[in-house]
């Protein structure tokens, strides 16, 4: 969805990465209490999450970014909650640095409002296409609550002056803190000084950056922006929109893979028909697919040079999901590689044909594009060998591979399971001005809802 704007009326165009200090509305809690009040983003929260979300306090944020159909309601509830005190608004307007730890790993970067651009501009890259429904839906909560309430995921490569501000200031204590209910510690610290924002500005100005998450809230803040400049309300606050900024270089993401759950399509089926195109060796349980090893390429779990053997099953029955992840990312080293798995018999594909290859994959898209995993998934798999049509309901989504074998198993289908994309490879497709196929790529941890939100009043 591409916003339009009447001539008369256009859209400022920043001069590059813009990314300027608000005056957030934030609780004034920190500790458990905070959690209580966050949410995860709104995608990923499901009926039973909502509800849990919402019984555990009055105040939970949940109740403003998923209000159901009652826009206004979120509307009435964010100024209530603005009027009582709920939510504070800071006196200075400031740049946020946000720590996120997990298991380990820390995340750093910078939440503020990120100029708009079209992202022919160059500046702000996405790398997924938009449906839409969500833009639809987030654009109605927009307009209702005139708020940012969920920031965008940004990724971009730095190791600049600005990622020796954030460095510096993580090793003070914190003003908030709090670890979530995913084992997640947020820390903020908020930058007010005017002399640091200038340094901050300068540095991030030539650069651009790759959206990791929130495709459908960016095109939506987009839309918002359209909407406001053809009413004639010139510039203003709606030319910006939240986002947590994070230097991939230096303190960046875990990638993970969203895995398929292709419910129509046998594991047999599925197997044999891969088996004329690829590299097929089995890993785990009996071979239903009937295929001749030497023949085909498949290779009985246990026998010499199966790396099968006692590892195929697990405490839960059938296949064990981190052997078979193990296999795949041994095998992904040398070039594409996916596993197939109802759940109990689990087979590795590999060595993609090159005629399939040269047929299924476009030849007008860059060697980035072409280059996916996702990309050899969709297209050569999914679509040219099973035949199958790329849609949802078709082929169905999953975070993690338990889920997605479950679901595959429950349904008599086939989980195809993926190694993650490099995030150097999603930066590469999105600076080819292209789009990878849809939910490509998981980084985690994300930004917590709740934290900080952006009233578009200022």
């Amino acid at each position: 969805m591409r916003p339009m704007v009447h001539a008369d009326q256009p859209v400022p165009v920043p001069a590059g990465l813009v990314l300027v200090p608000f005056r957030a509305a934030r609780f004034p809690a920190s500790g458990p209490a905070l959690a209580a009040l966050t949410s995860p983003p709104y995608d990923v929260v499901d009926g039973v999450e909502r509800a849990r979300l919402q019984a555990r306090d009055a105040h939970n944020v949940v109740r403003l970014i998923l209000p159901g159909d009652d826009y206004d309601a979120a509307a009435r509830t964010l100024q209530e909650w603005l009027d009582g005190g709920v939510l504070r608004r800071d006196e200075k307007a400031s740049v946020y640095v946000c720590e996120e730890e997990q298991d380990g790993h820390v995340q750093r970067g910078l939440i503020g409002a990120v100029a708009l651009a079209d992202p022919e501009a160059g500046i702000i890259l996405p790398h997924e296409n938009t449906m839409a429904g969500p833009v639809s839906d987030r654009l109605a909560l927009t307009r209702a609550t005139r708020a940012n309430l969920e920031p965008i995921f940004l990724l971009y490569s730095g190791g600049g002056e600005t990622s020796r501000v954030v460095s510096a200031l993580v090793a003070t204590p914190p003003q908030v803190e709090t670890t979530t209910d995913d084992g997640v510690t947020h820390r903020l610290w908020a930058i007010d000084d005017p002399a640091v924002l200038t340094a901050v500005a300068a540095d991030l100005l030539p650069r651009r950056a790759v959206i990791a998450d929130g495709h459908h809230r960016y095109a939506t803040y987009r839309h918002y922006q359209a909407e406001r400049h053809a009413a004639g309300d010139g510039s203003g606050p709606w030319d910006f929109g939240l986002a947590f900024l994070v230097d991939a270089t230096v303190s960046g993401p875990q990638v993970h893979a969203i895995h398929r759950a292709v419910t129509g399509l046998g594991l047999a089926d599925a197997v044999r028909r891969a088996a004329a195109e690829f590299t097929v060796r089995r890993l785990a349980g009996p071979d239903v697919a009937g295929l001749d090893p030497a023949g085909a390429g498949a290779q009985p779990a246990g026998e010499p040079g199966s790396a099968q053997g006692s590892a195929a099953g697990w405490p839960g029955g059938g296949v064990d999901p981190d052997h078979l992840l193990d296999e795949l990312a041994e095998a992904g080293q040398g070039g594409h590689a996916f596993v197939v798995t109802d759940g109990t018999s689990a087979y590795l594909l590999t060595e993609p044909a090159a005629a399939l290859l040269a047929r299924s994959l476009p030849a007008d898209r860059s060697a980035a594009f072409r280059r996916l995993d996702v990309t050899v998934a969709h297209l050569a798999l999914i679509v040219d060998v099973w035949g199958l049509a790329d849609t949802v309901g078709v082929v169905d989504y999953h975070h993690d591979a338990p889920a997605a074998i479950a679901a595959a198993a429950a349904a008599g289908g086939t989980a195809l399971l993926l190694n993650p994309t490099p995030v150097g490879d999603v930066t590469a497709v999105a600076e080819a001005g292209e789009r990878m196929p849809r939910k490509s790529t998981l980084f985690t941890p994300k930004p917590r809802t709740g934290l900080v939100l952006r009233p578009l009043d200022a």
